[in-house]
C-alpha cells in the first residue's frame, strides 16, 4: 500500500494500518456462487424491528379509518368505491416498497475478502492503492461506508433508516424513494378524505355519517390528521433530499463529512437512470418491477436429514 497525498486518503489508510495481516486461508464471508440460492437480506436488529412494525401498524390503520370510518358509511356508492380503490392502492405500493427496501441487500461488500489470496487475483499496477475495512475485514471499494448497525461495508451508502430496517445504499435506493413518495402521497389522501369527512359530519350534526359512535369517530379521525400530517412532513422532506442525492450524485454521508469527489459526477438524468434503472417509464413508479422470488434448494444437513435454504 502507498500512502496518497490527501488528508481523507491518509486518514483512510491509517484505518487500513492499524488492523492485523491479511491472511491467506482468512474468510469471514463469502458471495454466493453462480447458481447458488442467494439468501434472504434481513436485519436483526431489535430496534429497527420494532420500528418497521410501527411502520406497518400505522398505514393499516389508517386504510381501517378511511375504511370503515369514511368510505363504507358513505351513501354515495362510487365515491366510496373510487376512493377506496386509490387510497389502498397506494397503501399497498407503499407498503410493497417498504419491504423491498427493507428486504433487498443495499450492496454489501462481501465479507472477509481482504485476503492475501484475493489480493493477488486483482492483478493491482504498481503504486495502485487499496483500502481494508478495519471492521469486517473486506476490501472496501470506493465511496463504500461501514454500517456498524448492518456490520457490513455499504456501497454508496447514503444512510441506516431504522423505519425500514436496513441501510439504504446502492441496490435499494430506487425502493426507499418510492416508499417516502407514497407514503407521503397516503398521507396526503388521507388528510384530504378526513378534511370532507369532517365538514360532511358537521353539516349533518354527526348523525349517520359514521357506524361509530361521534366521540369514537372523531378521536380516530383526530389521531389520522396528526398521523398523516407527520408523515406527510417526515416523507415528503425525505424524498425531496433523496432526489437532490441523486441528481447530484453525492450521498448524505458524503456531504455531511464533506467528501471532496474523487469520482467522475453523474449528469442529473444519468444518475435517475442509475438509481431507478433504464430510460423513464411506469416501471420506475413500480416496486414490484424486477421481483424475484425466493427459491427453496434441497440441501443435505450435517445429520443427514433434509433443510431447505433460502
Amino acid at each position: 500500500l502507498q500512502k496518497r497525498g490527501t488528508m481523507s486518503s491518509g486518514h483512510r489508510l491509517r484505518d487500513v494500518e492499524q488492523q492485523r495481516p491479511l491472511l491467506d486461508d482468512e474468510e469471514v464471508a463469502r458471495s454466493p456462487a453462480p447458481g447458488e440460492a442467494e439468501r434472504l437480506w434481513f436485519i436483526q436488529d431489535g430496534c429497527g424491528m420494532v420500528c418497521a412494525l410501527i411502520t406497518w401498524f400505522l398505514v393499516l390503520y389508517a386504510d381501517f379509518v378511511v375504511t370503515f370510518v369514511m368510505l363504507l358509511p358513505s351513501k354515495s356508492f362510487w365515491y366510496a368505491v373510487v376512493n377506496g380503490a386509490v387510497f389502498n392502492s397506494l397503501a399497498v405500493l407503499a407498503l410493497a416498497s417498504h419491504l423491498r427496501t427493507m428486504l433487498t441487500d443495499p450492496g454489501a461488500v462481501p465479507k472477509g475478502n481482504a485476503t492475501k489470496k484475493y489480493m493477488e487475483s486483482l492483478q493491482l499496477k504498481p503504486g495502485e492503492v487499496v483500502y481494508k475495512c478495519p471492521k469486517c475485514c473486506s476490501i472496501k471499494p470506493e465511496r463504500a461506508h461501514h454500517c456498524s448497525i448492518c456490520k457490513r461495508c455499504i456501497r454508496k451508502m447514503d444512510h441506516h433508516c431504522p423505519w425500514v430496517n436496513n441501510c439504504v445504499g446502492e441496490k435499494n435506493q430506487r425502493f426507499f424513494v418510492l416508499f417516502t413518495m407514497y407514503i407521503a402521497l397516503t398521507s396526503s389522501y388521507a388528510l384530504a378524505l378526513c378534511g370532507f369527512q369532517f365538514i360532511t359530519c358537521v353539516r349533518v350534526q354527526w348523525s349517520e355519517c359514521s357506524d361509530f359512535s361521534p366521540p369514537v369517530t372523531v378521536m380516530l379521525m383526530i389521531f389520522l390528521c396528526l398521523e398523516g400530517l407527520l408523515f406527510l412532513t417526515f416523507t415528503a422532506v425525505m424524498f425531496g433530499t433523496q432526489l437532490h442525492s441523486i441528481c447530484n450524485d453525492e450521498t448524505e454521508i458524503e456531504r455531511l463529512k464533506n467528501e471532496k469527489p474523487t469520482w467522475e459526477r453523474q449528469t442529473r438524468w444519468a444518475g435517475m437512470r442509475s438509481v431507478f434503472g433504464g430510460q423513464p417509464s411506469l416501471l420506475w413508479f413500480n416496486p414490484f418491477a424486477g421481483l424475484r422470488l425466493p427459491t427453496f434448494i434441497p440441501k443435505r444437513s450435517w445429520r443427514g436429514g433434509v433443510e431447505f435454504s433460502v
